[in-house]
């Protein structure tokens, strides 16, 4: 922040995580298409309110439980030298967008199987799926409550902070293997008695779960590399100072009190 004040070319990303980056991007776009392929080629795309309304679950699911909220766990890395705040509130507004997203999803899977006269909420997808999306709209919420608009303490907030990067990541994890249940799922309802010849459908969706797993992988990589993660700025560092030395005694210098 000081170099740029004092007119120095502002500070770059380290080396390698723009390529990665660029990675997850490419394979998130990718198995965005590949959904897209399999639901039009081979379930006859998709429709609100017609017997196609179910082919929207999976298109939300694998846009807003995975896409979106890896992108969302990849600002921090993304932005790294941009103000917290308007960091957090990118980092916000993706979950909340991913979360609508899958809400849709959820409803079109219950509204097709009322008109199907299909039981909901008997397969171990559903239970994890549906696991997953009440435990990530309750980390969204917390989340906003702690960072976004903070009512809690410094020091509440420095203790709930590593527990929210966990359950982020975890969540993250949990989604894309309950869409890789949902897959296998679908295809042993629509074609168990071709799925063993290596039909076209079941290699295309097969594929989805492989890009599914690399998305994940790309995106947990960036996530968990030291040298990558977001530098504190100076204001938090005050903040931190500040904290210190009503905790510790410290002086700003460092000296005891």
């Amino acid at each position: 922040m000081q170099a740029a004040m004092d007119g120095a070319p502002p500070p770059t990303s380290p080396a390698g995580l723009s390529a990665y980056v660029a990675v997850s991007q490419l394979l998130g776009l990718t198995l965005l298409a590949t959904t897209g392929a399999w639901l039009g080629r081979y379930r006859g795309g998709v429709a609100w309110h017609s017997p196609l309304q179910f082919n929207a679950h999976p298109l939300c699911m694998v846009l807003g439980m995975v896409f979106l909220q890896g992108d969302a766990l990849l600002v921090y890395r993304v932005f790294r030298h941009e103000a917290k705040r308007s960091t957090k509130a990118l980092h916000a507004l993706l979950h909340g967008l991913a979360l609508l997203i899958a809400l849709v999803g959820i409803i079109a899977v219950f509204e097709s199987h009322r008109a199907k006269g299909i039981p909901d909420m008997y397969s171990l997808h559903s239970w994890c799926g549906m696991a997953t999306f009440v435990l990530y709209l309750l980390q969204w919420f917390l989340g906003c409550g702690f960072f976004l608009f903070p009512s809690a303490s410094f020091s509440l907030r420095g203790w709930y902070k590593p527990q929210h990067i966990f359950f982020g990541i975890a969540l993250f994890i949990l989604s894309i293997a309950s869409c890789l249940l949902g897959i296998t799922e679908m295809l042993l309802f629509k074609i168990s008695d071709s799925y063993s010849h290596f039909v076209p459908e079941g290699i295309l969706a097969n594929t989805l779960g492989v890009l599914l797993v690399a998305f994940g992988l790309v995106v947990g990589y960036v996530l968990t590399r030291e040298e990558w993660k977001h530098p504190p700025l100076a204001e938090e560092l005050a903040l931190s100072m500040d904290f210190k030395t009503l905790t510790e005694g410290e002086s700003p210098g460092g000296g005891s009190q």
